[in-house]
């Protein structure tokens, strides 16, 4: 009688996200996607799977709304992916209720991050993106992390960028910096912000773990308008907060030879 009633207050079909993620393809890609963007032929070589059935699963993730696709502004015929942790975790929510209201998930405080991970952000013209980065990871940390930002092509500081980091309680102030000044320096973490840039990121001596965000450069979005640097900034917090999370274990450079 009580497995009976208990039965009838549930739906007989599980969550979506239990669904999607528990396909053991579908899980190795969110997993690979976690570290950062990637394009498919990434993906393919990293699960080791044919390219037509990650692309099928890649398919199934964004009729989701879990990953999200954007054209590269290296190569347009590429598309980077993208994890949108926010909707994982949303899922996540949904699913434990599904089961039981007494498993709804309530949003942990972010972890502090252990001192001192030395961080990188890189975009190609260090005007807007990389240092409006390098402000809110440095917001978000005090000085728990040495940050620092740099561009291939480096060119003065957008008025915008300055703009709407006032509005998250930041004044903004950043000297361009060539990523060639700063190549001999040793980093934990090197974060890329946009395809180009990727492309020409150079090899650091402490082999940094590299993470790529593929996002549009602001100034090139609606002629540089600062609606396109607030969206900019938005995904940049949203990133950093995810980014922030993981630097949670002791710092350490790897051995060279």
């Amino acid at each position: 009688m009580y497995c009976r009633a208990v039965a009838s207050t549930v739906t007989s079909e599980p969550p979506p996200f239990v669904r999607l993620a528990g396909d053991p393809l579908r899980w190795r890609l969110l997993r690979e996607l976690v570290g950062g963007d990637r394009r498919v032929r990434e993906l393919v070589e990293a699960v080791g799977q044919p390219q037509s059935l990650v692309s099928y699963h890649l398919g199934r993730l964004r009729a989701a709304g879990l990953v999200t696709g954007r054209r590269s502004s290296f190569d347009g015929r590429d598309t980077y992916y993208h994890l949108d942790l926010d909707r994982c975790a949303q899922a996540l929510t949904d699913t434990g209720t599904a089961l039981h209201p007494g498993l709804r998930l309530e949003p942990a405080a972010p972890p502090s991050p252990v001192a001192r991970w030395r961080v990188l952000f890189l975009c190609t013209g260090n005007s807007g993106r990389s240092p409006m980065a390098e402000a809110l990871l440095r917001h978000r940390t005090g000085d728990r992390v040495e940050v620092a930002s740099a561009g291939s092509q480096p060119k003065p500081l957008h008025p915008n960028a300055v703009r709407v980091m006032s509005e998250y309680g930041i004044t903004l102030s950043h000297d361009p910096t060539n990523v060639d000044t700063l190549r001999r320096r040793r980093f934990h973490v090197v974060v890329s912000l946009c395809d180009r840039v990727r492309e020409v990121c150079p090899e650091f001596p402490s082999h940094p773990r590299l993470i790529h965000w593929s996002m549009p450069d602001p100034a090139a979005q609606d002629g540089g308008a600062v609606s396109a640097y607030r969206h900019t900034a938005a995904e940049l917090d949203g990133r950093i907060r995810y980014l922030t999370a993981s630097l949670t274990e002791a710092p350490a450079f790897e051995k060279t030879g």
